[in-house]
C-alpha cells in the first residue's frame, strides 16, 4: 500500500505542475484521485487498480515527462496481482 501511494502521489504532483494541456488530463487527474482513495482505504480490488492505471496511462501516455511517473504508479498496481489470464 505504501509504494502505491508514494507513487501516485508522486505522479499527482508531476501531473500538477506539467505546464501543457492535453485534452484528458482531468481523466488522468480523477483517476489519480480514485487511486489515491483505494490507497488510503483499505485493500483495493486489483481490476478496478488496473482499470484505472489504463485510463492514466491512455490518457498521459504521450506526455514523455511523465513516463517514469507512470511506471511507478504501474509496478506499484502490479504488485497486488497479475491480470487473469485468458
Amino acid at each position: 500500500m505504501a509504494e502505491l501511494r508514494t507513487a501516485v502521489s508522486r505522479l499527482r504532483r508531476e501531473l500538477a505542475v506539467h505546464p501543457a494541456e492535453f485534452p484528458d488530463r482531468g481523466i488522468a487527474e480523477d483517476e489519480l484521485a480514485a487511486l489515491a482513495a483505494m490507497a488510503v482505504g483499505g485493500a483495493p480490488e486489483a481490476p478496478r487498480l488496473r482499470r484505472s492505471l489504463l485510463l492514466i496511462a491512455g490518457s498521459i501516455g504521450s506526455v514523455s515527462a511523465l513516463a517514469t511517473g507512470l511506471a511507478d504508479v504501474r509496478s506499484a498496481v502490479e504488485l497486488f496481482g497479475e491480470p487473469p489470464r485468458h
